[in-house]
């Protein structure tokens, strides 16, 4: 029943109905488990991530060994897919112990009494990542509802070489990245600084992220709906005013003409996360060693607040029957150093812990970046400053509706409020569809 998964799901603002016991007792039900090293244990783990298998295996030769608890990886799709996926498997009670799954699909997978609470069985973690990172695993509780894998903190991207030819400043405030947009566009008419690309809903909530923006909070069985706050209008007028006077260029990225774009110099800048030397290496090769790396334009001078685009975490389903053992294969993945270490050059991603972020395996800059050494460090500063989001049940319908809503927006360089509206109230209705309380 809605009301039922509603409750489960732990509130945000308010300590939690029917508390932590209620969902590791759905997690533990017929749980023969164990206590995490009375092995054997064989667990199953659902994930994406390149190169897991090989991880994998230091663990199953390593700890895994000397505890008894062996783990197979079974390579899924990442997305939507695999919440489907996962959420079938669950009513079946034929889930995987373990899952990967993007933070903002934790809300759904635990209303859905998919994902236990496996904070008794993860003491000490939580100081090894940023308050940001962390509470998007707890929903903003005491719960644990995974452990945090990588990590996406947004930062700006320039070409050192065109800025200087420009004579442009690299912009510290928005205000001023309009400025330098504007400039740019005298200089030379041809050339954007940047796009507003409307297929990148996870782009705009980030930005919504560090403006401030709180889009789905509870209060008791109750969800409240702030796509369409203050913070979040404040960045969707400011980049529909900059598209609508043609400072900006209003077309998605990720196509051939944005690859050309970036690989030319019709663009110079992007706003982007600590992944993008990565697509930068595919999209633009022939600017290897052109682009600087800075952190994001601030809303006033005296913020340091960056937003996330991206990352995922490991979390223990509640049809594992070993859930301690799940739990504790989850913390090693992703806090151990020879782990940590292995996911960056196996899988290539930037882990969520901060000890990892300056680790050896971030001791030399992405090749793409060979002349900023300093732009791992630089990363490991920039991640601590993510601000906390705030998830719900139906992302996917507010990603959706973003996605016609802004692109219609921005093809026509008509008003991105009116976008806005429409992500809020459809998301609201949809929450009221599937039978959950909604606040006006």
């Amino acid at each position: 029943m809605p009301h039922t998964k509603l409750r489960r799901l732990v509130t945000i603002s308010v300590a939690v109905t029917l508390g932590a016991s209620a969902l590791a007792a759905c997690g533990s039900s017929d749980d023969e488990d164990d206590g995490a090293g009375s092995g054997p244990v064989s667990l199953t783990y659902w994930a994406w991530a390149p190169g897991m298998d090989k991880v994998v295996d230091l663990w199953n030769q390593g700890q895994g060994k000397k505890d008894r608890i062996d783990v197979t990886v079974k390579k899924q799709a990442s997305g939507d897919t695999l919440v489907t996926k996962i959420l079938t498997a669950h009513k079946a009670r034929k889930a995987p112990d373990l899952v990967q799954a993007e933070y903002q699909a934790l809300p759904t997978l635990v209303s859905n009494d998919a994902l236990a609470d496996i904070a008794g069985d993860v003491d000490g973690v939580k100081d090894k990542f940023a308050e940001g990172v962390w509470q998007q695993t707890t929903l903003g509780s005491d719960a644990v509802y995974a452990i945090p894998q990588d990590s996406g903190p947004m930062m700006f991207y320039y070409r050192e070489d065109l800025f200087k030819k420009y004579g442009l400043e690299v912009p510290e405030t928005w205000e001023q990245f309009a400025e330098t947009a504007r400039a740019l566009k005298k200089k030379a008419p041809q050339t954007d600084l940047t796009t507003f690309s409307a297929n990148d809903s996870g782009l705009f909530a980030g930005l919504a992220q560090q403006a401030g923006a709180k889009w789905w909070t509870t209060e008791g069985d109750t969800w409240k709906v702030g796509i369409d706050d203050a913070a979040t209008r404040k960045v969707a007028d400011f980049w529909g005013g900059l598209v609508k006077e043609g400072a900006v260029d209003n077309q998605p990225m990720y196509t051939p003409a944005w690859n050309k774009a970036m690989n030319t110099g019709k663009q110079i800048a992007w706003v982007s996360a600590v992944w993008a030397p990565g697509t930068l290496t595919t999209a633009a090769p022939d600017t290897k060693g052109k682009w600087a790396m800075a952190p994001l334009p601030q809303w006033s001078d005296t913020e340091n607040v960056t937003g996330s685009w991206g990352g995922s975490s490991t979390a223990v389903t509640t049809d594992s029957k070993h859930r301690s053992a799940a739990a504790k294969f989850a913390a090693w993945l992703n806090t151990d150093p020879q782990a940590l270490t292995a996911l960056a050059k196996e899988g290539g991603i930037y882990p969520a812990a901060t000890t990892a972020q300056t680790g050896d395996a971030f001791a030399e800059p992405p090749a793409y970046f060979a002349d900023q050494p300093d732009f791992y460090t630089q990363a490991a500063a920039i991640a601590k400053t993510a601000a906390p989001s705030a998830w719900g049940p139906n992302v996917n319908v507010a990603y959706s509706t973003f996605n016609d809503a802004f692109g219609s927006a921005a093809k026509n360089k008509s008003d991105f409020g009116t976008a806005l509206t429409k992500m809020q109230d459809e998301t609201v209705a949809d929450l009221e569809k599937q039978g959950f309380e909604v606040a006006e």
